[in-house]
């Protein structure tokens, strides 16, 4: 079963991207206790200015100003490939450094431009079949998970649910108040609630599900 992420969830790594500044206290945990934080070119800014050194500043570096260069020095990775976007250019570099990182929290990842808050949340089924990882978006309001075929995560009786079918020709579930079906639209799974103390989702392929705190 997947566990409610808290402020004391442990992660393999964090990646921090350029978007929203957490202010709730589930993300500014994991971002505080990260065993590894590698930041998005801009976010790097970001980080140093609330005080904390991340491991690692993964992209092109065009967001960053001389004097956090220079901050950073050796921890500055320039990746000037423009085919993938900084947060898979992150994702990259920290399976190539933590071959056995499995777990990866992804915070700052929303807010700002809607359709670069669209697309990070989208590349999480991507880094999920492209890098076999477990990858968690962690927001201010909730958390994004990815499952695939029958998975089981915990709730609280009235919790807030969305699920994103991505790749399901079948799709059902257990513990909604609403029954789940193999949605063709993205919309058609959102605004559902938990019954009890967990749920169940039993698909024949990928899915997200949304939790609210």
């Amino acid at each position: 079963m997947e566990q409610l992420i808290t402020a004391e969830t442990a992660f393999d790594a964090v990646i921090l991207a350029d978007g929203e500044w957490p202010t709730h206290a589930i993300p500014v945990g994991i971002l505080k206790n990260a065993r590894f934080l590698v930041c998005c070119d801009g976010a790097g800014e970001k980080a140093l200015e609330h005080g904390r050194m991340p491991d690692a500043v993964v992209g092109d570096g065009d967001s960053l100003p001389s004097h956090c260069r220079e901050r950073l020095g050796s921890r500055l990775h320039i990746v000037s490939e423009q085919e993938y976007n900084d947060l898979t250019k992150a994702t990259r570099f920290v399976l190539a450094t933590m071959p056995e990182a499995k777990r990866i929290a992804y915070i700052g990842a929303t807010g700002k431009r809607e359709d670069h808050t669209m697309a990070n949340i989208f590349l999480m089924p991507f880094f999920y079949s492209e890098f076999h990882i477990q990858p968690t978006m962690v927001t201010d309001h909730g958390t994004i998970s990815v499952g695939h075929g029958t998975q089981h995560f915990e709730t609280y009786q009235g919790q807030q649910l969305s699920i994103f079918n991505i790749s399901c020709h079948t799709l059902s579930g257990h513990g909604f108040r609403w029954q789940l079906y193999p949605y063709k639209q993205l919309w058609q799974g959102t605004l559902n609630e938990a019954l009890a103390t967990d749920v169940s989702i039993n698909g024949d392929a990928t899915y997200m599900l949304f939790r609210n705190y």
